[in-house]
């Protein structure tokens, strides 16, 4: 006697509460995601378009540690970075399209001299706070978790196709 009220009380919570399937909303510019780069997993805000790269960490007083920007290209290429308007002391690493770590180098508050990368194979930058690849150990040859990195750019809206990854 007791199951049949428990199964018509059920049946008469789960008609109080229906299920509904929102869309989720795409994350913004301003999403930080989580993403390894090596064995430490970073935070990273993607540009994703030439208004983003071009901005990329312009007028910005800190940036919280593991935290920072990833620049995606849709063709790789030599790349340069410069710091106008860029108050935070950051290292650059640049990556290839298998998203692997080929160079670091530094990048100094407000100096417009252009910081380019040796080689014409870059299809990634990532900004973080100066010595941060150091002091986390992440060296040469070190990659991105591409996994995480198409889903960061999914939750953005954008098919990771169209950025020709």
């Amino acid at each position: 006697m007791l199951l049949p009220k428990l199964i018509i009380f059920s049946l008469f919570l789960s008609a109080c509460n229906p299920v509904t399937n929102t869309p989720k909303e795409s994350a913004s510019k301003d999403t930080y995601f989580p993403i390894s780069i090596g064995p430490q997993v970073a935070f990273l805000q993607l540009a994703l378009n030439e208004e983003e790269r071009s901005k990329g960490l312009m007028f910005r007083e800190k940036l919280n540690p593991h935290h920072g920007m990833l620049f995606i290209f849709e063709t790789p290429m030599q790349q340069r970075f410069w710091m106008r308007n860029t108050q935070i002391a950051l290292d650059i690493g640049y990556y290839d399209a298998s998203g692997q770590l080929k160079e670091i180098c530094k990048l100094y508050p407000h100096d417009e001299t252009p910081v380019s990368s040796h080689r014409d194979d870059i299809k990634f930058a990532i900004e973080m706070n100066q010595h941060w690849y150091e002091y986390n150990g992440i060296k040469i040859d070190a990659k991105i978790d591409q996994k995480a990195l198409l889903q960061a750019i999914r939750e953005r809206g954008i098919e990771p196709s169209s950025l020709r990854l």
